[in-house]
């Protein structure tokens, strides 16, 4: 018997797109019931701001055939019978190898990826028109064991401050879990390592002003009941869920934008597919306009000198990465035999 099949209508700069979409029925969160049409219809009702922050960048698509309780895997590069709005950007990754990237110019495109069982949206902090240098500062606030949402509000509440310092302006998103997304405009200027460098320098002074709440020790049994500042989120071909993705969460939580005012006082778990449209038409999309101004790294770069002469070096790189000029012996993220993810 043949699967059933929907057809969507997806308005977009070109005039509406028809997008099948099989198996519109299938449920993709077991727990909250969300099923793939109606992800479909969340990507069509929030597609302005998310192609606003999710757009014309090289980015990875997690796929998950079989619903978020099951197998997942990512694609990257376009495959075949790919419609022609669906297009594709050079990009180099870490390993040097060059290879074709999807990037999303439209609604049509992202509910085409929803059709290809994408739930997780990964973008690139670099444009597909410069895919080398970052427009976006970005940095991950990831609570450890001990420590929650409220704790990666306080730490982020200081960085808030710190990037301002430095004539960066930070604008702030849920990371669809327990962290803290804080991602800064920046002009597309340097290459990875320098924005990575960026990132360890204002990690750095971050746990230098509140040693107690923060940790950048890539070992996680060192790193206590703080916050941890992912650096390695930085890193070319290392994405986070961008701004109104879903996450593969039980509850179809969205990694959701937010102002600073009300950071404090949210409920992550609020913001799934079934409620951010509303949250949108309601309060309108907080990082609108974050890109009308670009500040520059210049500051947090003069720290890592800073930081070198003082005997501060590089830390270190995820295991499958090559080995980088300076970096000390590689190190996995935890010394332990089975370690707790």
């Amino acid at each position: 018997m043949a699967s059933t099949a929907i057809v969507l209508t997806v308005p977009g700069p070109h005039g509406d797109r028809e997008v099948r979409l099989s198996s519109p029925d299938r449920v993709l969160w077991e727990e909250s019931g969300v099923t793939k049409r109606e992800l479909a219809e969340y990507l069509i009702e929030v597609a302005p701001a998310f192609l606003a922050a999710n757009g014309d960048r090289p980015v990875s698509l997690q796929r998950f055939p079989g619903g978020v309780d099951g197998e997942w895997f990512f694609s990257k590069n376009p495959p075949k019978g790919a419609p022609e709005y669906v297009r594709a950007v050079d990009v180099v990754y870490p390993s040097g190898r060059r290879h074709p990237q999807l990037v999303l110019d439209e609604a049509a495109a992202v509910v085409w990826a929803a059709q290809m069982n994408t739930v997780v949206f990964h973008p690139w902090p670099s444009r597909a028109s410069d895919t080398d240098h970052p427009d976006e500062l970005r940095i991950d606030l990831d609570p450890q064991p001990g420590t929650d949402f409220a704790d990666a509000v306080r730490v982020a509440g200081s960085l808030r401050e710190l990037l301002t310092e430095v004539g960066l302006t930070g604008f702030v998103k849920t990371s669809g879990n327990r962290g803290v997304h804080v991602f800064a405009p920046i002009v597309p200027e340097h290459e990875f390592l320098y924005v990575r460098h960026a990132v360890i320098a204002a990690a750095r002074e971050l746990k230098r002003r509140d040693p107690d709440r923060v940790t950048t020790s890539w070992w996680k049994e060192e790193r206590g009941e703080r916050i941890f500042v992912d650096y390695n989120q930085a890193n070319r071909d290392r994405t986070m869920a961008g701004a109104y993705s879903p996450r593969a969460l039980a509850s179809a939580t969205v990694s959701c934008p937010v102002t600073w005012d009300e950071l404090p006082e949210i409920d992550p778990g609020a913001f799934t597919v079934r409620t951010v449209p509303e949250r949108l038409r309601t309060t309108g999309d907080p990082w609108a306009g974050m890109h009308d101004t670009a500040g520059r790294i210049d500051v947090l770069l003069q720290w890592w000198e800073r930081d070198l002469e003082q005997g501060l070096g590089e830390l270190p790189f995820p295991p499958d990465f090559p080995k980088m000029p300076g970096e000390p012996p590689r190190v996995q993220p935890s010394r332990a035999r089975h370690s707790e993810d």
